[in-house]
């Protein structure tokens, strides 16, 4: 009975990871598939008389898309280190002091975070233009870091709370300020999470469609969601060069996340437990 329940687990789960693998497998196929075999009574066939990296090359040669890795790579590296220095201060207040209406500014906080996108997207717009910030990384930085910061100090919360007090009061008895005990005692013991922390916020900003595509519309600021989305002509829809960016966007998350996966998991269940 044991061994049939194995079997049957194992098949469940290839079942369930061969579902969630296709739609990546099947853009790949479309990206190395020659333009005429993407459709007619070719488009639904894995194997095809030929493949090519044409796309891959047409991708970078027709369409500035370096420009746009090279904009989606700096808005979420900014977001992440404007989003990780204010949450890791702010999640450290509200784990260690006490002060009235905390349990409600935490409600408040999360709150915000389930705003959808397009309810703010027109004042966000008229903003950003006013102060002059559209088309520029600042623009698209600011909104991305106040949808990001609710869940990061929530997250980041979790981890402060679980640092035994013993250890601030030594390192301030041993004449620490309270900047030296922040930076050199606690970071470090929490940075699991601040890395778990740091590879959520980039792949959410890296991934960013709605607003990248109404405050940064010249094309030399584009992020590559909304540069791969501008890649359709009136006539015609390049489908093999869209599945070839995908796959070379997809790509650098996919390695990041395998570099990482031991400190990702690690951060993941070490602010679970509670000591």
């Amino acid at each position: 009975m044991n061994r049939q329940a194995g079997y049957s687990f194992y098949a469940a789960t290839a079942i369930f990871v061969a579902a969630v693998m296709f739609p990546f497998v099947w853009i790949f196929l479309a990206s190395v598939k020659a333009p005429a075999y993407l459709y007619g009574r070719y488009a639904f066939d894995v194997v095809v008389p030929e493949y090519t990296l044409d796309n891959y090359v047409s991708v970078f040669a027709n369409h500035p898309f370096g420009r746009y890795l090279l904009n989606s790579f700096a808005v979420g590296l900014l977001t992440m280190t404007v989003t990780l220095g204010i949450a890791s201060f702010a999640s450290y207040a509200i784990a260690r002091l006490h002060f009235p209406g905390k349990t409600l500014f935490l409600g408040v906080l999360l709150a915000i975070s389930m705003f959808p996108q397009i309810a703010t997207i027109s004042p966000l717009f008229l903003f950003m233009q006013s102060a002059g910030l559209r088309n520029t990384y600042a623009g698209l930085v600011i909104p991305y870091t106040t949808y990001a910061l609710p869940l990061a100090i929530w997250y980041m919360t979790t981890f402060f709370r679980n640092i035994p007090y013993e250890l601030e009061e030594a390192a301030k008895m041993d004449g620490a300020s309270a900047l030296v005990v922040f930076y050199k005692v606690l970071v470090p013991l929490v940075s699991p999470g601040l890395f778990t922390t740091a590879i959520i916020v980039f792949v959410d900003a890296w991934h960013e469609f709605l607003f990248s595509l109404t405050i940064n519309t010249k094309e030399s600021m584009m992020t590559v969601p909304v540069g791969i989305a501008m890649f359709q002509g009136e006539f015609t829809f390049p489908w093999g060069e869209i599945s070839a960016a995908a796959v070379t966007v997809t790509v650098p998350i996919i390695v990041l996340v395998l570099l990482f996966q031991r400190r990702i998991i690690s951060g993941l269940t070490s602010g679970a437990v509670k000591e």
